[in-house]
């Protein structure tokens, strides 16, 4: 059992509602990470491979599950966790209340991609202290995106370290047994088809950007996310999702993989019973509730990580994007930052909805991988630091 003062460290921290920008100009509304935490980090092995093969949709949405079975135990053990979807994998720091179950679920998870999508989620995990032990910084807010939605905003290099050092040829997971038998993987969704940019735009970006060594961290990211905010508008204005653009799939093979991620097993019935959900779906979607619904659902897309560095998916015009990598380069010849882009023809969207209300979360990242793709090209860069 964990200690509950630091259990509760970052369910009982307030909510930060300046804008992101003044955020990252306000280094004392960050707070240090209790070092009896833990990192847990998810990776789809040769996640670039799969995705050079065709299967970008399925290691999204298996990253969106290691999220959901993760936030399914923190809503029963009454915590909030902080999480960042990078595209093929994710990044929780979890307190120790939850992590032996965590781990454990995150092993039956393994276990379940491999068997039936030949796709490995590795996991790995270190403590928060370790990181301290090893000079690294690790502070985070809670930052206040709409009345009900916010996102763990991180400074420091804390998470690009423990990164590293799961993700090393010689690391060891060790092995973690779970006490419970099956998965909780409910509300896991995959309804949406991909989905085109915003009328008047013409491509989706998917951008990693990192501050170089012997820079202030919080001040370059602050200063690249003005630069985007200067040339793709405001939050709303570079949104990749938009209600027009939104399209239900119904197709055998798009249910058949949302079922065999969260049962593990194929079943006929359900099958019959997603489609019937995903027709009444365009009943729904025209009521008053349902559009309600989808203006959500586009406030509570996970367009924006801030891990330690920046992850984010916009949209807009080609125009826009060669002003943007012009001046991002400018900034890596100058030795500030290190930056990867991709950029395609649509976004994707895997979802979490515990409720239809405010309990869904919508996990985004451009088509054909842009998250790995954009990595792979910064991963290039970062090799000889």
């Amino acid at each position: 059992m964990g200690n509950v003062k630091t259990d509760l460290f970052y369910t009982e921290m307030p909510s930060v509602g300046v804008g992101i920008n003044d955020l990252l100009a306000q280094e004392d509304l960050f707070f240090k990470v209790p070092p009896d935490w833990h990192i847990v980090i998810t990776d789809i092995k040769n996640s670039t491979r799969a995705v050079q093969n065709g299967q970008h949709k399925e290691v999204n949405f298996l990253a969106t599950g290691s999220i959901v079975a993760v936030l399914n135990i923190a809503e029963k053990m009454k915590v909030d966790v902080p999480f960042f979807f990078g595209g093929d994998g994710a990044t929780f720091i979890v307190p120790p209340l939850i992590f032996a179950p965590v781990m454990g679920a995150l092993s039956l998870y393994r276990v379940n991609s491999l068997t039936n999508f030949d796709l490995e989620i590795r996991t790995g995990t270190i403590t928060v202290s370790r990181v301290y032990q090893e000079g690294y910084e690790l502070r985070i807010s809670k930052y206040n995106r709409s009345s009900f939605f916010s996102i763990p905003v991180v400074l420091g290099t804390g998470l690009d370290y423990a990164e590293k050092l799961i993700k090393a040829e010689d690391y060891e997971s060790g092995e973690f047994l779970s006490e419970e038998n099956e998965l909780d993987l409910s509300g896991m969704q995959c309804r949406w088809d991909r989905i085109a940019p915003p009328e008047n735009q013409q491509e989706v970006v998917s951008l990693l950007v990192v501050a170089a060594k012997g820079v202030s961290q919080s001040a370059v990211l602050r200063k690249v996310m003005l630069k985007i905010e200067e040339i793709y508008g405001d939050p709303l204005q570079r949104q990749p999702i938009s209600i027009p653009k939104l399209r239900l799939q119904t197709t055998f093979n798009s249910l058949k993989t949302e079922l065999l991620a969260k049962l593990g097993k194929f079943d006929w019935l359900e099958i019959i019973k997603a489609q019937l959900v995903s027709i009444y779906g365009f009943i729904y979607f025209r009521t008053l509730k349902g559009k309600r619904y989808l203006e959500k659902l586009i406030e509570m897309s996970d367009t924006l990580v801030l891990d330690g560095k920046i992850n984010t998916v916009i949209s807009g015009t080609v125009l826009q994007r060669q002003k943007l990598e012009n001046l991002l380069s400018q900034m890596e010849s100058s030795g500030e930052i290190f930056f990867g882009l991709h950029s395609s023809n649509a976004s994707v969207m895997s979802c979490y909805v515990r409720n239809m209300d405010d309990g869904h979360i919508h996990f985004v990242d451009g088509a054909e991988g842009g998250y790995t793709q954009a990595s792979k090209i910064l991963k290039r860069k970062l090799i000889h630091l």
